[in-house]
């Protein structure tokens, strides 16, 4: 996510030029992917913590995102890279249309698509949303959309072995041709000079749009950035105990899940590069094609876009501190899915206890998931779709076990996503998502305070109701726990994860 850009594409007040100076010359990886520093001399732009020779204090631009360094004609760094610095979180001071717009663009909103249908899914005018990214994040949406195109190829380009029709797909442009052409106006290189300056195999070839679609059986690799320190085991033993058999494994500190996007399947497997401070993720060839959302939905599954620092500091002077030193970095899983974190939360609270909610999930999944055939046996089924569970209807769900008051709700629920009248989407807004799923026969303040949590990525969330969690904070009552949460705002989310995993520490 960007934060705001004034016309002169500078960083705003809030982050002064002397604290922009400071961070540059300490090469302090806490302000990594908070903003970019561009050189006058050479118009290029850097990361803070580029190990390049650093310019003098007056050559030095700052820019908020590396779209308002682009606009202002300078070019990535071909050491730093850029693109690899992460994101920015969700407590930006952005407004809600623009951030909500950038990171549907960020996600490929616009590949293939005009802003006209992006404005219409967002139920604003076309201008009204031109006029909200000009005004806050100094760019236009076509803009913001080249830039994560030209990001992602630079990367691709640089650490896989795709040839270039791949690249020039899985990036989000529709055509060879076009890629070929925004690449060199942008970054007054060629794709191939690019690749062979920062060392990759060549694999080219002239290929056109069936190239990107040809089968290949290897998968790629790719890193994402995160902001240390990061509690991975510790995620990762929480995705465990909630993971779905078929869709989900857990193998020591990996990580895997199969995966669907606009009718491509396959798997991503991810574990953690601690001294890089990268994620690591190997995806099907499959999933190569809509690589561009399929990242997307990882740094949300993984919430890789968080400033821990900030958030673990807060936490400790907020009396949570025992917790946070025994465990900093806590991150707060996103949902790869919106639906898919709505059902498996129903049926958690359906089955009331981890493995037997691990069980009734399985068996859901096996029933009305499509099999999947991949490189990890342990991951063969994909999570059923919203369409899907309302064909099978109450009656498979019952079948399976679901109890027959939930599964009416889970159906009712999977129709009004269906139906497009309740959209789990990141970033929706939480209060219409919440009033949307209390219209939900048998969901009540509770669950869909859990799903809020997931599904629409809410940092603030806080499942106040929880009495497990009213427990272990030391409330005996729902008041009594908001009284209490009310000093860990805007993070209570953050606290409840704490809270949950610091028992079984």
């Amino acid at each position: 996510m960007f934060i705001p850009l004034p016309d002169t594409g500078h960083v705003p007040p809030r982050l002064p030029e002397r604290v922009c100076h400071r961070a540059v010359e300490a090469r302090d990886s806490r302000f990594d992917g908070v903003f970019y520093v561009g050189v006058t001399t050479t118009h290029i732009y850097c990361r803070p913590i580029c190990p390049s020779r650093q310019a003098n204090p007056e050559h030095r631009r700052f820019f908020a995102s590396p779209a308002g360094a682009e606009r202002q004609g300078f070019r990535p760094c071909l050491r730093c890279r850029p693109e690899l610095a992460p994101g920015r979180g969700l407590v930006d001071a952005v407004s809600r249309l623009a951030s909500t717009a950038a990171q549907k663009i960020a996600a490929g909103a616009l590949n293939g698509c005009s802003v006209g249908s992006l404005a219409a899914d967002l139920c604003v005018s076309e201008r009204h949303l031109r006029r909200a990214l000009k005004r806050e994040l100094g760019v236009s949406p076509v803009e913001l959309a080249q830039t994560h195109r030209l990001l992602l190829a630079k990367r691709l380009l640089a650490d896989t072995e795709l040839d270039m029709s791949r690249v020039a797909y899985a990036s989000g442009f529709q055509s060879l041709r076009r890629f070929n052409a925004a690449f060199r106006e942008q970054y007054r290189m060629s794709p191939t000079a690019l690749r062979e300056r920062t060392g990759s195999d060549d694999g080219l070839d002239n290929g056109s749009a069936a190239a990107a679609d040809e089968p290949r059986s290897e998968p790629i690799e790719l890193t994402l950035a995160y902001r240390a320190p990061f509690a991975w085991d510790r995620i990762v033993e929480f995705l465990g105990a909630e993971a779905t058999p078929g869709v989900e494994m857990v193998e020591g500190s990996r990580y895997g899940r199969t995966a669907c996007i606009d009718g491509r399947c396959g798997t991503v497997v991810a574990e953690d590069l601690p001294k890089k401070e990268q994620v690591r993720i190997e995806v099907s060839a499959s999933l190569v094609p809509v690589l561009m959302p399929l990242l997307a939905r990882l740094r949300r599954s993984f919430d890789l876009d968080a400033e821990p620092a900030a958030i673990d500091a807060h936490l400790e002077e907020s009396g949570l501190e025992t917790l946070v030193r025994r465990s900093p970095g806590i991150r707060v899983p996103g949902a790869f899915e919106g639906f898919e974190a709505a059902l498996l939360a129903m049926l958690r609270d359906a089955a009331g206890g981890a493995e037997p909610a691990r069980e009734l999930a399985g068996r859901v999944v096996r029933a009305l998931g499509r099999p999947l055939e991949s490189r990890v046996p342990s991951l063969d089924r994909l999570m059923p779709s919203a369409e899907r569970v309302v064909e099978a209807g109450r009656r498979e769900l019952i079948a399976v076990g679901v109890p027959r008051g939930r599964a009416g709700t889970i159906v009712d629920l999977a129709t009004a996503v269906a139906s497009g009248s309740l959209r789990l989407d990141p970033d929706g807004d939480v209060v219409a998502t919440r009033r949307a799923l209390r219209r939900v026969t048998g969901t009540d303040e509770r669950l869909a305070g859990a799903i809020v949590m997931r599904a629409v990525y809410w940092p603030d969330a806080l499942p106040a109701r929880d009495r497990a969690l009213q427990h272990r904070a030391g409330a005996t009552s729902e008041r009594e726990m908001l009284a209490l949460a009310e000093a860990w705002r805007p993070w209570r989310a953050y606290a409840a994860m704490h809270l949950r995993l610091g028992t079984a520490a």
